[in-house]
C-alpha cells in the first residue's frame, strides 16, 4: 500500500544495499564512488551520496544484491538520470538494468549503455 502523498507509479522497496555509482555530466566521467541505497523500485532508486549529484546527470551503478546464484555474488547493472539530488541523497529514474554474477568483467556498464 502507498503512501497517501506518495508520487511514484511503481512500489519501492525499503532496501539498504552497497552501491557503486558514477555519473557523467558535460561530457566527463566520475570516478566510482560508493554508497547505500535506500529504496529501490522497478522504475528507480534512492541511494545515500557524500555530495550532491548534478539533475539530469548520466549515472551507472552496481548495486550488490543480497541473492546469490550458484555461490556466485549477484550485482544488479544500472543506468538512469538524476532527478532529485542534495548533500546526502540522490534519487535516480533507471534507464536499464541487468543482473551479473560474472566478477571477472571490470567494465560492467559497457554491455548495456
Amino acid at each position: 500500500m502507498q503512501k497517501p502523498n506518495e508520487r511514484r507509479q511503481t512500489q519501492r522497496f525499503d532496501l539498504h544495499l552497497p552501491i557503486h555509482y558514477r555519473i557523467s555530466h558535460r561530457g566527463e566521467t566520475s570516478r566510482w564512488a560508493t554508497g547505500v541505497t535506500c529504496d529501490i523500485g522497478s522504475a528507480g532508486v534512492t541511494f545515500r551520496c557524500r555530495k550532491a549529484l548534478p539533475i539530469g546527470a548520466h549515472v551507472e551503478m552496481t548495486i550488490e544484491w543480497p541473492a546469490r546464484h550458484e555461490e556466485l555474488p549477484v550485482d544488479l547493472l544500472t543506468t538512469g538520470i538524476v532527478v532529485r539530488s542534495s548533500s546526502t541523497k540522490a534519487a535516480v529514474n533507471m534507464t536499464s538494468y541487468r543482473f551479473r554474477t560474472d566478477l571477472q568483467n571490470s567494465e560492467p556498464m559497457a554491455a548495456i549503455a
